[in-house]
């Protein structure tokens, strides 16, 4: 919200802050020069020929190339393209960004700034020259008068040889993203001996230039480091030495603002010794390059030799910032279209258009309809089920012409709101005096819970339990800091939000006083805040907690098949944290009262109509048939829009009622990533037992005792049915005989966390990956074998009592699926080439991981389980759906109009949804649990069969091959109703759970155990997917090499959409498992402030996977001849089950990092401090650069940690779990 009274643009005819000039001396570059500019014109350089054949000339070519290349590279990953173009090198200087990545490296080059005045007194222009080394004075502070303007920079060229310079960087993310730490290095090196004296027999350095960000509250230059360096022989003694300087020089207490203190420490160092590396590379070049010219070479000493597995040539130990962009590939494989037979034969009885005698009455519809139309009409009816169709907004989306709420005109008398939030909690809502507001120009009105009052409304609010409030009460406890207390509504944005910004809050906290909020889930064990009544368990077999606690570790026990063998056990604990949303549209609501307020329309983007018409009507005091919502499509949602859009809907609707004048509420980015929740941190504890047969070594898993904790926020909202859910997943696709698990959802003083995409599976199925890691190590086992032997057969059951096979779930691939990516991908050998690598390459290690995944289809709320469909047929042949779901980019709509075209026998073009309302399909469910085109596809198709059967004496009446129009327009005069309602609800003996519920007296033996609590899914989606990735040991930095994904998606409805969705919800995934980091204020982060104050909420603090993060090879294939009888046209849900997948990428760098550990042991390095640093560790979640690098316990790491006082053995980066 920074706020500029002054903007000035300068014209370009003012050429000197333009232009970009080469003298033999140096690069003069204009000061509001863009930097993609800067960065062409590098490029030109660094390319260009010497224009005259003399040595001076090549000389200079030489010089501007190798001072272009280092700026080129680094100006590559700043920011993006689109903020390149417009923004400029005297932008960035004058800001003086503490992180920023050009400062330090022009600081290292010894540029120098040319600062131009015009004092009044004389009218001459006056310039002043200072070193960029000089311009920081503090943070965001610089040495510039108010008068001053930066005209120029101006940059020296290094020499031709024996110079060399280095940028550095590492970020979140390689591609536009602000730096953790970022480097420039320079360094000149000249022979121990003058050449004239003799032969030298080393190299000397000269002079060095080190500079940094992020290790300090502005750009800093390394003194005390450069100093230890000037005049000693360049080789690996004199940079070790260096790197305890730079310790102690750079050294940083543990709440250092931006925390990662140990990880900045260990980044500089790091470079510091990759910049060792590649002055040898670059050394090593020149010398041998002055040795092919010139007689005299003898008199020059050799470069410094380093070991070989550090040895990667010239140019490419700088790592990422100086490699080039890799271009993606990959391939999608989808089996052959075909329109399938599902779960409509049940449900919807015979074909309408077939008769007993017809061969085509087992077809669907419309494959009946085109079967004969192929009879009687030499033109072949196309099929519109099965096949790749384009999104039906696809085009809307590519030109930016696709509305959404905060497209929609403004109607007349708009006013815009801006939401009234709390600054703190853990204290009690003293008072809000909305009077500063009401007195700034163009503020229409304030209001806070009395005014709800005053409507007369109700102002509880919440999904499940209604310990949600729309405004909070005066005197209530302000439980997350950006609670909502209200809403001011302005004639624009800008004077809402400066009216919601002049609201003085006051707050009291008398009786709090030595208290603290709960903020992490380790808090709320301590403080025992729980939802006590939604903690549930879930046991199988024999008495866990007494098989996995025998006399010693290791006991002889006997699987169910009777073989004996020695009972390994492990104990551990796994950590996973949240993520956000980030959808493309943040929380947009238009309300429009009319009829003198006494009726609402609201246009939301949202996933939930009919809860938006629900609680707008409740808060309001307004009927529900008075409550209009309209829901034409969404930027995305993944859930965040399921509970979390409703309170921002629901604010508009006051005001809107009450100044009976339309208001649209838009959240800004910050906003609505401080106070819509997002995905649930996790913490597990596990004990996990395998039988070890002594005779072949195979392993079998014979028990598991896990707690799952998530953190739920401050309110209910959907924590326990997402914990519910990964209780429902942590088994994963294994088999454990004997199982115990309990989930326990904490209350805290977090936002109320929500739905995202997999709602508590993946967390739940992380968790068992993680447990089979450990089992795998200690067991001494290939992790893939582990897996393949112990996946369920059709023999088993799970732990809820669901069993495997087609009358049950439908067929079970996963095991054929890893067979088939373990055969024909040669896992075995990917394993082997990586371990290669490794060997070869002490910096660079890679990583392989195989992961299968299996995903619950259904509402475990039995109730919501059901929708409806409208749909139209008008005189013209084309239809109008209107259904229950909403569109949030997934292609509901699409699917919707395929299965519509299909059943109707027409072309695709001819059906249209416009848009999801409460006043054509009432009572609708949210769009979740990836069940909208099973729920929405079967009531359209039910509806479409009903106006079918209607017609049948109406086509019949008329000749073969009559089109549809011409039917539709004889029923018209006919007088046949061409409307419809549809109707599906999964069958009651394949939904729902009761987790209290009791065996009954007599139950039958032989049917697995918890099944008489019910049947939680109706069948499983399932999928296998292998990753390859490379991290860098030094930075922490990753690429992800390879991924191949194979998902059974039934027999697909649309199979481009399907793939679509399997490769962002991969992506996701990813996301979420490597660089996606939520940080709280809390006990690890007490930098921050107030305490539980959000600390990510936007794009330059939280980090979502960019272009260059995606898999560099990229297959995706749908599984063939897997048909699912349990929903329309045999198709499966696909909107959540590959999300896991995703994290594959998650546990290859993993194997990565064990690498690296192993290879530390191999080197001998491990310390009696370093504590067995080669077997298990707690990898957590997400993996992000700082804990890949801090986990690789190599000597510079290790060192940097204990500079501080730590141990690297037990080291763990902090998080907000």
């Amino acid at each position: 919200h920074a706020r500029y009274p002054r903007m000035i643009h300068p014209s370009e005819s003012i050429h000197t802050l333009y232009e970009i000039v080469a003298t033999e001396k140096h690069f003069a570059i204009g000061a509001c020069s863009s930097l993609s500019n800067l960065q062409k014109a590098c490029h030109d350089y660094m390319t260009a020929t010497a224009a005259a054949s003399n040595d001076s000339s090549e000389v200079l070519s030489i010089r501007r190339s190798r001072t272009a290349t280092p700026i080129h590279d680094m100006l590559r990953w700043f920011a993006s393209t689109q903020i390149r173009n417009v923004a400029c090198l005297g932008g960035n200087l004058a800001t003086a960004s503490p992180i920023s990545d050009m400062n330090p490296l022009l600081c290292s080059l010894g540029a120098t700034l040319v600062l131009a005045s015009r004092p009044t007194a004389t009218g001459a222009i006056r310039r002043r020259h200072v070193p960029v080394s000089d311009f920081f004075v503090g943070y965001r502070r610089v040495q510039k008068g108010d008068a001053e303007v930066i005209e120029r920079v101006d940059v020296p060229l290094v020499r031709e040889r024996f110079e060399y310079v280095a940028p550095f960087k590492q970020g979140r993310r390689r591609e536009d993203d602000i730096s953790i730490v970022t480097s420039g290095m320079r360094i000149k090196l000249v022979p121990s001996e003058e050449k004239t004296g003799g032969e030298g027999n080393c190299w000397i350095i000269e002079s060095v230039s080190i500079a940094f960000g992020g290790m300090a509250p502005k750009t800093v230059m390394a003194n005390d480091t450069m100093q230890s360096m000037l005049g000693k022989p360049f080789d690996e003694a004199t940079f070790a030495h260096a790197r305890g300087v730079m310790m102690k020089e750079f050294a940083m207490p543990d709440d250092v603002p931006g925390g990662q203190s140990q990880y900045r420490l260990t980044l500089a160092c790091s470079f510091l010794h990759r910049f060792y590396l590649y002055c040898v590379a670059e050394l090593r070049s020149d010398v041998a390059e002055m040795k092919a010219v010139s007689e005299t070479m003898h008199e020059y000493p050799p470069a410094p030799m380093i070991p070989i597995e550090e040895d990667c040539g010239a140019g490419t130990t700088t790592g990422f910032v100086s490699a080039p962009k890799p271009s993606i590939g990959g391939v999608q494989r989808y089996p052959a279209p075909k329109v399938a037979v599902g779960l409509e034969a049940k449900h919807l009885g015979p074909d309408p258009n077939g008769t007993t005698n017809d061969t085509t009455k087992d077809l669907p519809l419309a494959a009946a309809a085109a079967a004969k139309n192929s009879k009687q009409s030499s033109s072949k009816q196309v099929d519109s089920v099965g096949r790749p169709a384009t999104h039906v907004s696809g085009p809307l989306h590519c030109t930016g012409e696709a509305a959404y709420a905060d497209d929609i005109p403004a109607p007349a008398n708009l006013l815009h709101g801006s939401l009234i939030l709390a600054s703190k909690c853990h204290a009690k809502l003293a008072s809000v005096d909305v009077a500063p507001a009401l007195q700034i120009p163009g503020v229409v009105g304030a209001f806070t819970y009395e005014d709800i009052v005053k409507l007369g409304g109700d102002n509880r609010m919440g999904p499940i339990l209604l310990d949600e409030v729309a405004f909070l009460p005066i005197g209530d406890l302000v439980e997350f800091v950006g609670q909502v207390l209200g809403i001011v509504v302005g004639v624009t944005q800008d004077i809402a939000e400066s009216g919601s910004r002049a609201v003085a809050v006051e707050y009291d906290e008398e009786g709090l006083e030595g208290t603290k909020a709960v903020v992490s889930i380790e808090d709320a064990i301590e403080a025992s805040s729980f939802w006590a009544e939604s903690i549930h368990e879930m046991r199988r077999g024999g008495d866990v907690k007494e098989i996995l606690q025998p006399p010693s570790r290791q006991t002889t026990a006997t699987t169910a098949d009777g073989t004996k063998g020695k009972l390994v056990i492990v104990e551990g604990s796994m950590r996973m944290g949240g993520q956000e949303h980030f959808y493309l549209e943040p929380n947009s609501s238009l309300v429009i009262p009319s009829e003198s307020a006494t009726r609402l329309t609201i246009y939301a983007s949202t996933q939930a109509p009919t809860k938006t018409q629900d609680f707008c009507a409740r808060v309001t005091n307004t009927s529900a048939a008075k409550v209009v919502c309209r829901m034409k499509r969404m930027g995305g949602g993944f859930g965040g829009k399921e509970t979390r859009s409703v309170f921002a809907s629901v604010a508009a609707a006051v005001a809107a009622k009450v100044t009976n004048r339309p208001v649209r509420l838009t959240l800004g980015r910050d906003v609505d990533m401080s106070i819509t929740g997002g995905r649930h941190a996790f913490l597990a504890k596990y004990k996990a037992g395998a039988i070890v047969d002594e005779v072949n070594g195979g392993v079998k898993l014979h028990a598991l005792d896990v707690q799952l904790y998530n953190n739920g926020g401050c309110k209910f909202d959907l924590t326990g049915p997402v914990l519910d859910r990964a209780l429902f997943h942590v088994d994963n696709c294994y088999y454990w005989p004997n199982f115990h698990s309990v989930g326990t959802p904490c209350k805290t003083s977090q936002p109320p966390h929500t739905a995202f995409r997999g709602f508590g599976g993946p967390q739940g199925m992380v968790v068992t990956e993680h447990i089979m890691d450990h089992l795998a190590l200690a067991c001494n086992v290939p992790g893939d074998q582990l897996r393949r032997d112990n996946m369920y057969t059709l023999d088993d059951a799970t732990p809820f009592g669901m069993r495997f096979g087609l009358s049950f779930t439908g067929k079970w691939n996963v095991p054929s699926m890893w067979d088939r990516i373990h055969a024909e991908l040669d896992v075995p050998g990917r394993r082997a080439a990586a371990a290669e690598f490794n060997k070869n390459n002490k910096w660079k290690k890679r990583g392989v991981s195989l992961l299968p995944t299996k995903f619950g289809i259904a509402f475990t709320a039995k109730f919501m389980n059901q929708g409806g469909a409208l749909v139209h047929l008008y005189t013209d042949g084309t239809v109008l759906v209107s259904h229950g779901g909403t569109e949030m980019g997934q292609g509901l709509h699409t699917k919707v109009c395929q299965v519509a075209a299909q059943a109707f026998g027409i072309p695709l073009d001819d059906v249209y949804v416009d848009d999801s309302s409460t006043d054509k399909v009432a009572n609708t469910l949210p769009s979740a649990a990836s069940m909208s085109t099973d729920l929405y596809g079967m009531a359209t198709l039910d509806a479409c069969r009903q106006i079918l059967k209607r017609l049948q004496p109406i086509k019949d009446s008329l000749p073969p091959g009559s089109t549809l129009k011409e039917v539709a327009k004889k029923g018209f005069f006919e007088r046949v109703d061409m409307s419809a309602h549809g109707f599906f609800a999964v069958d009651d003996d394949r939904c729902g759970y009761d987790w209290a519920k009791d065996a009954p007296e007599g139950y039958p033996a032989d049917l697995p155990e918890n099944s008489w609590k019910g049947h939680p899914f109706n069948y499983f989606t399932q999928g296998v997917a292998l990753a390859e990735v490379e991290i860098d040991v030094l930075t922490g930095d990753h690429k992800t090499l390879f991924a191949d994904v194979l998902v059974d998606v039934g027999s697909s409805i649309n199979p481009a959409i399907d793939i679509g969705q399997i490769e962002g919800a991969f992506v996701q995934g990813m996301g979420w498992s490597t660089m996606e980091e939520i940080v709280y204020a809390d006990d690890d982060h007490t930098w921050i402030r107030p305490r539980a104050k959000m600390f990510t909420t936007g794009p330059g603090t939280y980090k979502i996977p960019a272009f260059n993060d995606v898999p560099e090879r990229f297959d995706v294939s749908l599984l063939e001849d897997a048909e699912n009888p349990f929903a329309v046209h045999s198709s499966k849900a696909i909107g959540e089950p590959p999300f896991f997948l995703g994290c594959s990428v998650f546990f290859a760098i993993k194997d990565a990092v064990a690498a690296a550990r192993r290879g530390r042991e191999e080197e001998g390095l491990s310390s009696a401090d370093d504590n067995a640093i080669g077997d298990y560790f707690e990898f957590r979640l997400p993996a992000t650069s700082e804990r890949i690098r801090m986990a690789c316990g190599d000597a510079i790491s290790s060192e940097c940690i204990s500079s501080v006082g730590g141990l690297a053995s037990s080291f763990q980066p902090k998080g907000s779990v």
